[in-house]
C-alpha cells in the first residue's frame, strides 16, 4: 500500500483551510503552517478589553451551491449567521448601489469563527513564518524564521498566501512566481472605533462612494456581538496606497473627519490596522495554479475574483486538481 501523500500548506486563511480539509477527507496527510497566532487570514477580529471588531472581511455571500452548502454547515455549528444589516449608500449614489436582496453572512460570535471551525480537525502550526522552500529527492523541505529548517519532508506544497508573499518562496517554480508577481494587490487602512453611547445613525453599514472611505459598519450590529457600540471604517484602496507609510494618528484624523461628515461624533477610543494586501485589482479568475510535476500549487481569493467565497472555492479546486494529478 502506498503511503498517504504528504502535503504542506502555507497559510491558514479560508483558502488554505478549504484546501487542507478536502485533501484530508481524501486520505492525504496535511500540515498547515501559519505565521499568525491563529487561523483566519483576513477574516480577522481585533479584540480588546470589553470589545471586539472585525477589521478584515466584513461579511461574505454564498452564490455557488457548493459554498452555500458549506455556509449551511457553518450555520449549523453556530459559526456563522445571516446579517440583516440596514444598508445605505453615502456619496455618489450612481457609483455603487448594494443589492438589497443579497443575503450577507458573518462569522459568529466573530469573523474568525468559520476558520477556527475548519482548523479543529487539522494539524496546524501557528507562529511559524515559512521563509524558504527547497526540493530534493526526498521531497520538499521548509524553513521558518522562528524554527529554522523543519524536519518534515513533503510530496507537495501549497502556497495559500497573498501573491506578493508567495513570490519570494517560488524560486524553484519560476512559472508560478511570474503568475504571482503579475497580481496587483492593493492596501487598505482599517479604523476601529469604540463609543460608550451608541451613535444615532440611521444605518448599520454603508458603501461610501466618495472621499477617503469606501465602507463603514456598526460591527456591534452583527449577530452574536454583545460589545459596546463599535464601528469599522475601511479606507478606499487608492487613498490607502498613497498613505501606506503614514502614521496611524495621521490616517485616523483624516478618516474620522470623513466619518463626521456623515453625522458621527468623535469616538471614545480607536485602533488602526494597515492591510498591505487587502484585494486584487484587476480581479483574477484563474481559480488556482498547479505545477503537478514539481508538486507545488497556488490558491487564494486573489486567484478567484476576491472575497471569502472565492478563497474557499480556490482552495477546494486546487485540492481536487492535486488529487486528480498523476
Amino acid at each position: 500500500m502506498n503511503p498517504a501523500p504528504r502535503v504542506a500548506i502555507i497559510g491558514a486563511g479560508i483558502a488554505g483551510l478549504s484546501c487542507a480539509t478536502h485533501l484530508v477527507q481524501h486520505g492525504c496527510t496535511v500540515n498547515l503552517f501559519e505565521k499568525s497566532r491563529g487561523p483566519s487570514g483576513r477574516m480577522s477580529t481585533r479584540r480588546g478589553e470589553g470589545w471586539q471588531c472585525d477589521h478584515g472581511a466584513q461579511y461574505f455571500t454564498a452564490r455557488s451551491p457548493e459554498f452555500r452548502a458549506e455556509v449551511a454547515r457553518w450555520e449549523a455549528a453556530g459559526a456563522a449567521a445571516s446579517w440583516p444589516a440596514r444598508l445605505a449608500v453615502l456619496g455618489e449614489h450612481d457609483a455603487r448601489v448594494p443589492d438589497a436582496a443579497l443575503q450577507r453572512f458573518v462569522g459568529t460570535p466573530r469573523m474568525t469563527a468559520p476558520a477556527r471551525l475548519l482548523a479543529r480537525q487539522l494539524s496546524l502550526a501557528t507562529q511559524t513564518t515559512i521563509s524558504g522552500l527547497a526540493r530534493d529527492e526526498a521531497g520538499w523541505r521548509l524553513a521558518s524564521v522562528e524554527h529554522g529548517p523543519l524536519g518534515q519532508r513533503f510530496d507537495s506544497v501549497v502556497l495559500a498566501v497573498p501573491a506578493p508573499q508567495a513570490v519570494p518562496l517560488l524560486g524553484a517554480a519560476p512559472a508560478l512566481a511570474a503568475i504571482a508577481a503579475g497580481a496587483r494587490m492593493r492596501a487598505c487602512w482599517a479604523l476601529m472605533l469604540r463609543y460608550a453611547e451608541p451613535l444615532a445613525l440611521p444605518f448599520d453599514a454603508a458603501f461610501v462612494n466618495s472621499g477617503p472611505l469606501r465602507w463603514v459598519a456598526r460591527d456591534s450590529s452583527k449577530p452574536g456581538r454583545h460589545a459596546p457600540d463599535t464601528w469599522l471604517l475601511h479606507a478606499c484602496a487608492a487613498w490607502s496606497e498613497d498613505r501606506l507609510e503614514q502614521t496611524p494618528e495621521t490616517v485616523a484624523a483624516a478618516l474620522l473627519e470623513a466619518f463626521a461628515a456623515f453625522g458621527a461624533r468623535t469616538p471614545d477610543s480607536w485602533s488602526a490596522h494597515r492591510w498591505r494586501y487587502a484585494d486584487t485589482e484587476p480581479a483574477i479568475d484563474r481559480g488556482h495554479v498547479l505545477d503537478a510535476a514539481l508538486g507545488i500549487g497556488l490558491c487564494g481569493d486573489w486567484l478567484k475574483g476576491g472575497k471569502v467565497e472565492g478563497a474557499w472555492l480556490s482552495g477546494r479546486a486546487l485540492a481536487a486538481a492535486m488529487l486528480a494529478a498523476p
